[in-house]
């Protein structure tokens, strides 16, 4: 049974962060290259506004503001799971080639098929899921052992291995690619918030709205995969069924968020820390604290990147990695 004190304790850290969340945002609406004053935000939201007014806003800021809330949600909740099936903090869709995965199969995708990426919104997040699906498959397989099944810590190096291996392949694809084309790979590498408009919002959106539900359904699942083996066997768990479907979850969350955000990692790593250091480690309490902490995270990252340099700014994945790396660098030491 949960304590009532954390229950209470959980819902006011979500009230808090949905407040951070909405200050964030309100900031993120008024900063950028063409001005837009605060005291124009809500007219404009009202239909009040200037044609270059509600143009800057509603087709520039907000879907931009907007991705970058849902892909941190996304890929908090990914490493949430990975952590969780893994037995391992240092797991992150980013770090144990995820991401990677699904960025070789973008790079190919958009290299090397005689179509436009932004004309096939809806089928970006399937070929990213597609790419980090095999990654993820060949992660599990060369991890797994016959009579001890998938050893968690192993899965982990594994994965990083797969990561440096898929970053270089990406390197020998684009290399004798067009320039054009190269740009474009290059911010994604950099996790450049490229998928900022609309119709990617709609084609992501749902991912979400399946996903969010079924991994909070699964939250006790989550609980007894952390324990031992014995245990959760003991306890009627099937280990493997119930990993491979978490697997599954989180590949299709980091992929769905990497297609529009590009190779952006660490939000998996210390959106569940932080956490789990707030309300505790069962899946319950912390992976809503998660979702909306990752997502805060990032918006705050995207906020301050794209406004440090004018016009274009620093990526988000870079001023994340700013932060994420040494943070890595603590908690490696720290285990």
């Amino acid at each position: 049974m949960i304590q009532p004190g954390l229950i209470k304790k959980q819902r006011i850290l979500i009230g808090s962060l949905l407040a951070l969340i909405v200050i964030t945002s309100v900031i993120g609406m008024g900063l950028g290259y063409s001005a837009l004053s605060y005291d124009r935000l809500l007219p404009t939201m009202l239909g009040q506004g200037t044609f270059k007014e509600e143009f800057v806003l509603f087709s520039i800021r907000l879907p931009r503001i907007v991705i970058t809330l849902l892909a941190g949600m996304a890929l908090a909740l990914s490493g949430s799971i990975l952590q969780g099936i893994t037995r391992n903090d240092l797991a992150d869709p980013g770090i144990i080639g995820i991401n990677s995965g699904a960025g070789v199969a973008i790079t190919i995708f958009f290299l090397f098929l005689p179509i436009e990426a932004g004309s096939f919104v809806y089928v970006l997040p399937l070929v990213a899921f597609a790419g980090a699906f095999i990654t993820a498959l060949l992660i599990y397989v060369f991890s797994y052992k016959r009579h001890a099944g998938v050893q968690p810590v192993q899965m982990v190096l594994i994965g990083v291995g797969f990561s440096m291996a898929l970053s270089g392949l990406m390197i020998v694809l684009i290399s004798s690619a067009e320039r054009e084309k190269v740009d474009f790979i290059a911010k994604w590498l950099a996790g450049n918030i490229w998928g900022a408009d609309w119709p990617f919002i709609w084609a992501f959106l749902p991912w979400l709205i399946l996903l969010i539900p079924f991994t909070l359904y699964k939250a006790n699942r989550l609980n007894l995969l952390g324990l031992s083996e014995p245990v959760a066997v003991g306890v009627g768990v099937s280990i493997e069924k119930e990993r491979i479907v978490l697997l599954l979850t989180a590949v299709a969350l980091a992929a769905s968020a990497v297609s529009v955000t590009g190779s952006i990692s660490f939000i998996g790593l210390m959106a569940p820390h932080i956490a789990k250091a707030l309300v505790g480690p069962r899946h319950q309490l912390f992976i809503p604290i998660a979702i909306l902490m990752g997502g805060w995270l990032l918006l705050v990252a995207d906020t301050i990147g794209r406004n440090v340099i004018e016009p274009d700014g620093i990526p988000a994945g870079i001023m994340v990695a700013l932060i994420g790396a040494p943070y890595f660098i603590y908690l490696l030491i720290k285990k």
